[in-house]
Formats: structure tokens, sequence, C-alpha cells
């Protein structure tokens, strides 16, 4: 049962809805212990206070009326029918009963119905007071003279001339008014904290679930993640907060995800592509050498295909390590700066020898003052080697390379440009991607990987920049712009 209790109630939700319900309760409760005190004294000051008032104005009359020896008893002053008439009035309007006494606390008049016939007997400890301060107030039973407390309120008749004390004047009055008008404060009390506890409840357990259940599917998904299932997406509900952000990020590292499992799966195919035909060739040729097949004056010339195709397999796997090697490096990070004007010389001259053997002339427009952009000169260098190679590879024999740089917008934009096939439109997007080759054949192009171009477009990004790519009317044109400042 109570692993029940703790697998039901452990949850998030239920979390937040008792901090939640418990905080409004703790609050009712200090709320309507502080109003109860203050409401339950302030009732009783108020009550006692007015019993004084009573007692000082009727031990102000009662003072001719206790002059010693005038009366002795209770029923010689209530003979006195004007005191008599003046007491009961005092008490019908002020709702209290008034009890006068003599010195040693014996009643000698009471308002009190119920007193009629009866000795009664202020308690010593009570008259002692009133005699020594003069007043007296609080609740009690007088000494069981009544069957439950009352307020009471006393105060001591003195002779104004001769200060001498004559007996005191009590005006009690019953609590129950004070207790039920506290009972319905705090009933009604009870009954709006339970209203409002009623309303939290409702309000937190809505506004609680609108918040977990985001998070409950994001659990989900993330499970489905787990499994290999990308294609779940967050629901938002149109919410502009935190949560909002959060399932927004969600959705984008779920893309981000499969895009990146897209690319993985891509890479391992395009390089289980790549491998293949070296490696098939290479197991051939060597068993035809080995089980005789390939006769013997002619292995020499195998072997040296089998040693071409074995540095073709070096010089992939190299490259894929490039690739890797790159998009680990910041080259923004250091803030350098560099000529581009010398890098695209150097390359130009390095490229001499590919240029010269497809009989291609150059068209330069390199300003001679140097042109200082941000980055790092090696990676950008290889930019414009591969862009141009590239260019050299599959232009048209005979026809004229482009490369060139000049401002524009606050940026240097290097241009390279060639003369060949048109690629087609839907084509130019993918020249970037890994193991990409135009020529639409794996086999043919045997001194490429199609890593090229993908270098150049990772390498760039690493810079924050973007290349483009057009080709229309067999002129292929490849743009990238460089920071300046």
């Amino acid at each position: 049962m109570k692993d029940w209790f703790r697998e039901r109630f452990h949850g998030l939700y239920w979390r937040q809805m008792a901090v939640t319900v418990g905080m409004v309760f703790l609050t009712l409760v200090l709320l309507g212990v502080s109003f109860f005190s203050l409401s339950y004294s302030y009732a009783r000051g108020q009550k006692t206070d007015e019993l004084m008032v009573r007692a000082m104005a009727v031990s102000k009359l009662s003072v001719r009326y206790l002059e010693t020896g005038r009366y002795l008893s209770m029923e010689e002053l209530q003979k006195d029918e004007q005191f008599r008439q003046l007491a009961a009035t005092a008490a019908v309007i002020s709702e209290m009963d008034i009890l006068v006494c003599d010195m040693d606390g014996h009643v000698l008049l009471s308002t009190d119905a119920a007193m009629e016939g009866r000795s009664v007997t202020i308690p010593s400890s009570v008259m002692d007071k009133v005699s020594a301060d003069g007043t007296w107030a609080g609740r009690s039973r007088l000494d069981q003279i009544y069957a439950s407390k009352q307020f009471v309120g006393g105060v001591s008749v003195v002779n104004p001339t001769t200060g001498e004390v004559l007996g005191a004047v009590f005006t009690v009055c019953a609590s129950d008014s004070v207790d039920n008008l506290w009972r319905a404060f705090a009933g009604l009390l009870m009954m709006t904290g339970f209203v409002v506890l009623m309303i939290s409840f409702m309000a937190s357990s809505i506004t609680t679930m609108r918040q977990i259940q985001p998070i409950r599917e994001m659990a989900a998904a993330t499970r489905q993640y787990a499994d290999g299932d990308f294609d779940v997406r967050m629901n938002d509900y149109g919410r502009e907060d935190e949560i909002g952000e959060l399932a927004a990020s969600f959705n984008n590292m779920a893309e981000s995800l499969q895009q990146t499992e897209r690319q993985r799966r891509e890479f391992i195919a395009n390089i289980s592509h790549e491998l293949k035909t070296p490696m098939t060739t290479i197991a051939g040729y060597t068993d035809g050498i080995l089980d005789g097949t390939i006769p013997p004056e002619n292995e020499k010339q195998y072997l040296r295909i089998i040693a071409n195709e074995s540095r073709r397999l070096s010089r992939l796997v190299r490259r894929m390590l490039d690739v890797s090697q790159l998009q680990a490096i910041d080259p923004l990070r250091n803030g350098n700066h560099f000529d581009v004007c010398e890098s695209m010389r150097r390359v130009l001259i390095s490229m001499e020898k590919k240029i010269n053997d497809r009989h291609l002339d150059v068209e330069a427009d390199i300003p001679d003052e140097p042109i200082l952009v941000l980055g790092d000169n090696d990676m950008i260098t290889q930019v414009i080697y591969n862009l141009l190679e590239n260019a050299a590879k599959f232009a048209r024999e005979g026809s004229t390379l482009y490369l060139g740089v000049a401002m524009m917008d606050g940026k240097a934009r290097i241009t390279v440009r060639n003369v060949g096939e048109t690629i087609p439109a839907e084509e130019l997007p993918l020249l970037f991607e890994r193991f990409h080759k135009s020529d639409k054949s794996r086999s043919e192009d045997k001194d490429g990987y199609g890593l090229g171009l993908y270098i150049v477009k990772t390498i760039l990004q690493q810079h924050k920049e973007e290349i483009n790519v057009t080709s229309e009317n067999g002129v292929t044109t490849f743009t990238f712009s460089l920071r300046v400042e």
C-alpha cells in the first residue's frame, strides 16, 4: 500500500499541488488565528470598557445611599424606590445586571431577578482588588454565584468628600453574546477558507496540469528518440512563456537530431559505396594473382593497380579525418587577419601545372594592394585551392578560368568561374554534400572523392559565411565573401 501510494503521488503534479494547497491552507490558518485573536480581544475589551463605564456611573449615584449607617441590608436599600428604579433603568438600557455591595461584599441591591430572596456575597478576593485598586474587570463566576463565567466589571464607591470607601458596584454581562459573535465569525471564516481552498485547489490543478502536460510529452518523446524515432514533435499550445520556449527548443533539437541521423545514414551509405569499389578491385586482383588466374607476366601490372587503389583508400580516409578536424576549429576566435590577395596568388602558382595540362587560360582580377580579411589563412587558402582545382577539372579544354576578388558591402567577395558543362539547377544544392560527384559516376573520376566542395562549405561555415553557385549556358560561378573588419 505504501509503495502504491508513493508511486501514485510521487510526480511533479502532486508535489506542486501539495505545495500550492499547503501554502494557501497555512495562510488561511495564520490569518484565521490572527483574526480570531484580535477580534475576540477587541470585542472583550469593548465589553469590559462598557461594563466599567456603567459601573462608574452607578457608583457615583450610589454614594449617598451607602453613607455609613444609612442602609444596613439589601431590603432597606430596595425600599428606596427612586434608586431601585434608577438602577433597573440603567440595567435595561445597558443590557447588563447591576450589583451594589457594602464593604463586606454583601449584595444590597441587584437587578438580577434570580437573586431575589437570596443572600449573595461577592468573594473577598474580588472585593479586596476593588478596594485596593478602585476597579477590577474580568471573566468570573463570582464564587459560584453564576452558573457560567460572566464578564464582570467592579468599581469602588468612594465618598468624594471624605475619600472613604463605602462599598462597590459591579456590572455583570453574560459572555454568550461575545462568544456567539466570535463563533459566527469563526464559522464564516472557516466557510470562506474552505471555499478559497477549493478554488485554489482547482486553479492549481488546472495550471499545474498545463505545466506538467508538455513535460510528460517531452519525456515520452525522449523515449521515442532513444528508440531512433525522431519524427515526434512537441505541441507548444500557443504559449509564449518558458514552457512554450522549451517546446520550441525541443522541436529544434528534434529537427537537428533527425537531420544528424539522416546525415549519418547517408554518410555510412556513401562511404560504404566509396570504399566498396577500390576494396573490390584490390580483393579481386589479389585473388587472381593467388589462384593463378592472372598470368605471372601480368602480375606486376595488377600489383601496381592494387597499390594505387590502396593509396586512394588512404587518401580518402585522410580526407575524412581532415573534415572531422575542420569541424572542431573556430577560425574567428583569435581575430586574426591576412591578405587574401596573396593567398589567391599562391594558389594560382601551385595550380600552374594542372592548368597548363588542360591548356587553360587564366583571367586573374587580383588587386596589387592587400585586402585584409578576418579568418584562418590556411583554411581559406584550402577553399580557394579546392574551388580552382574543381573549376580546372571540369572546364572545357582550352577555355578560360576566372579568379577575382572585389570589395562589396564591406566584405571581400571572391569569385571562381569556368566554362564547361551546365550543371542542372536541381543538382546545384547537392554539390556541397559528402561524396557527391557531378558527373553522376562514382567510378569514373578516380582522383576525386566528392569531399572537396563539402570541405569548402565546412570551412566557410566555420567562418560564419556561405557560398553560392550558379550555372547557366555552360558558365559555372562560385562566389563567397569574407569579413574585412
